[in-house]
């Protein structure tokens, strides 16, 4: 059958690398310039070719992100970038804005083009207009039902990529001008301050500085922010809907984030893939993602439930557990050096994660430095020799649940 590609974020080659590991088929990245997430750890033209390398190495695809809309003078801009770019042969750009697609084509007219939601297609016939100038594969509004999905299939042979997992925007496929409405940062060029996530509050007209808040309880109502995406029981649905590509939002998020959601969404596919007749939902998959920073989860507009994906209490990101350490190195004695990522004591109880949903607990044992010296606490940043679980590898994670008051 078919296979659907997981296509994975990666905000730096650290977090590139560690989306390899952990299952990703593609991943996507920007430069630069002319990116969606300007404050993203955005590649230079060294780092993309060290990237394009590194995917090639593993036999997997890499797309770079163009998807932010043209103002007029920026068009020798790109046309530029475009001619440092194409040197780097590149798996494929992901745009929005017809301007950029056209001086694509101009400029590296051999390269494929994927179509950023940010283009907001939710038909068959907008996507085969789409094909028809060019674009090979269309990533569709986050406003689409599973229906409407099967219905952009049924009307189209471009290929379809979706989001399955990561942050939702509250406008129309992130369309937004609210950010540089409250705060002069345009979300359209890359710089959204977030402020549908800010709680808000009434001012009458004649009563200046006096405020009425807006409140479901003490609390308050945050009445614009979002739920996060979560389609982990979706992904059978997803395929049989004629899905080419499943997207995890994310170049924002941390190396931990990459690791532990790309191996969830790896191995929920790859039991699909293995048995689609057989398949059978692992609820320990949920569980796993529960275990990132994210804000409530919902199913975005997938099954129609458009009235619940606003999370009105607060805007705060849950996480139940700390990222405290990536393993650089192991030895034959099962002695390994972890560089720390936040605090952790000697003989704290521990879990180590990898690739293919290996995990194991332990309890974390004498710490001491490179040089051998006794460690009272494991800092940030800091390199830790310590014992670790048999089967550990340099590219594992690990984590604790997270201490109280954290």
């Amino acid at each position: 059958m078919r296979q659907p590609e997981l296509l994975a974020p990666a905000g730096d080659l650290g977090k590139l690398e560690t989306a390899l590991a952990y299952g990703a088929d593609a991943v996507y990245l920007g430069g630069e310039h002319f990116s969606l997430r300007a404050l993203a750890g955005n590649f230079s033209l060294v780092q993309l070719a060290r990237a394009r390398d590194l995917v090639r190495t593993a036999g997997k695809r890499l797309y770079l992100t163009l998807n932010a809309y043209l103002r007029p003078d920026e068009s020798n801009g790109l046309a530029g970038y475009l001619e440092e770019l194409r040197l780097l042969d590149l798996d494929a750009y992901i745009v929005a804005d017809p301007a950029v697609l056209a001086t694509v084509k101009r400029v590296d007219p051999g390269r494929e083009i994927h179509l950023s939601t940010q283009a907001n297609t939710t038909s068959g016939s907008a996507a085969e207009f789409w094909r028809g100038v060019g674009v090979k594969r269309v990533n569709l509004a986050r406003e689409l039902t599973l229906d409407d999905i099967r219905a952009v299939r049924a009307g189209t042979s471009a290929e379809l990529e979706v989001f399955v997992h990561g942050a939702q925007c509250v406008a129309y496929s992130g369309r937004c001008l609210l950010s540089a409405a409250l705060a002069d940062r345009s979300a359209n060029s890359g710089l959204c301050a977030q402020s549908c996530r800010w709680r808000y509050a009434l001012q009458e007209e004649t009563r200046p500085g006096e405020f009425f808040s807006v409140e479901e309880d003490p609390r308050g109502s945050y009445i614009m922010n979002s739920r996060d995406l979560c389609l982990i029981e979706y992904l059978p649905q997803l395929a049989d809907a004629g899905v080419d590509s499943f997207k995890i939002e994310g170049r924002m998020k941390s190396r931990y984030y990459v690791a532990a959601v790309t191996r969830v969404y790896r191995a929920a596919l790859d039991c699909y893939l293995a048995d689609p007749t057989g398949y059978r939902y692992d609820p320990h998959w949920r569980e796993e993602l529960e275990k990132v920073s994210h804000r409530p989860y919902g199913d975005g507009f997938l099954a129609g439930t458009q009235d619940v994906q606003v999370h009105r209490s607060d805007s705060r990101y849950r996480r139940s557990h700390d990222f405290v350490g990536v393993v650089l190195s192991v030895g034959p004695d099962g002695r390994g050096t972890v560089e720390g990522r936040n605090r952790f004591f000697p003989d704290e109880e521990l879990e180590l994660i990898g690739p293919e949903m290996r995990q194991a607990f332990f309890p974390a044992g004498p710490l001491a430095s490179e040089k051998g010296q006794p460690m009272a606490v494991a800092q940030p940043n800091a390199r830790i020799v310590m014992a670790l679980p048999a089967g550990a590898r340099p590219g594992d994670l690990l984590r604790r649940e997270k201490l109280s008051g954290n």
